[in-house]
Formats: C-alpha cells, sequence, structure tokens
C-alpha cells in the first residue's frame, strides 16, 4: 500500500542516512500507518500502551529490543524514565491488569525489528537511524526527522565505543 508519501519518505530516508543521522534513534512503522508524524507525548502513550490503535482503528504492535540494546537503554531512559525492573513490572501489572494483552514483543537485534516491522501491520520500533533499510518508514516526532539538530530521540554518545 505504498503512496506517494512513502516514496517521498523512502527519498527522505536516504537523504537523512547519508547525512549522518547516527546516534539518532528513528521511530519505524510498518508502511501501511497511515501517520506521519507523532509528538513525543503521543509517542510515549503508545510505547506506554495507553495508547493502543492507531488512527484508523488498527491495532499498534510494540517491538522493543531485548535488554542490554543501545535502543532498550535509550528507550527506558528517554521515553518511559524507568529502570529495566520497573519497566518488567510496569508491563506484568498492566497485563495483569487487563490493560493489554500482552508486553511488547522482544527481539534481539534490528535485522529481527526490521523483518516484524516489515510484516506486521501497525508495529512501531525504535532503532538507530543508521540502521533503518529503505522501504520502511520513519515517523517524524514533533515534525523532525532524525538527522535535525532539534529531533527530540538523540542517543548521548554512550554507544560509540562498541
Amino acid at each position: 500500500m505504498s503512496s506517494r508519501h512513502g516514496t517521498s519518505a523512502g527519498r527522505t530516508l536516504r537523504r537523512w542516512l547519508v547525512a549522518g543521522a547516527s546516534g539518532d534513534i528513528a521511530v519505524v512503522v510498518n508502511p501501511d500507518v497511515k501517520v506521519e508524524n507523532v509528538t513525543f507525548s503521543e509517542l510515549r502513550k503508545i510505547l506506554l500502551g495507553n495508547r493502543q490503535f492507531w488512527p484508523s482503528g488498527q491495532p499498534v504492535t510494540l517491538i522493543v529490543r531485548a535488554p542490554v540494546a543501545a535502543e532498550r537503554t535509550f528507550l527506558l531512559q528517554k521515553v518511559y524514565d524507568m529502570t529495566e525492573a520497573q519497566y518488567r513490572q510496569y508491563w506484568i501489572a498492566k497485563v495483569f491488569r487487563a490493560e493489554a494483552t500482552s508486553g511488547p514483543r522482544v527481539v534481539v537485534s534490528n535485522v529481527e525489528s526490521v523483518e516484524l516491522v516489515s510484516v506486521l501491520s501497525g508495529a512501531i520500533v525504535l532503532m538507530d537511524a543508521s540502521d533503518v533499510p529503505a522501504g520502511l518508514k520513519v515517523l517524524q516526532v514533533d515534525g523532525l526527522l532524525p538527522g535535525n539538530k532539534n529531533y527530540a530521540l538523540k542517543q548521548v554518545a554512550t554507544a560509540a565505543a562498541e
């Protein structure tokens, strides 16, 4: 269901990857998601499982990297503002209270993230912008894409030593 927006986004994606958005975390969604931009507040609600459907009515499928991945650490610090233990307890309680049918799907690599977000309608994942392949949709956060100096999801340079 690619539209001209998807093609344009792909060109934009290639442009900012070439421009060196390394260190920025991209919000990547399945190309079927009919959203182009989210506010940081909306993104946080989605990732906390408080918003479980896209505006089109399609269910949100959260994909999260396994513990020790830089994207997971970033997610916990910047978006959730939780420790790993608090995060696990949060999702256990959310499922127990029937506020969610399950916690996020956990993947061990960005390759696995790409595979799942490509095939699961409504899927969303945070991943290093330099790992996003052409063909996937990157959402703007507060009107900005990775690579912009005011982009909200910039990683601190802790992963540079890897």
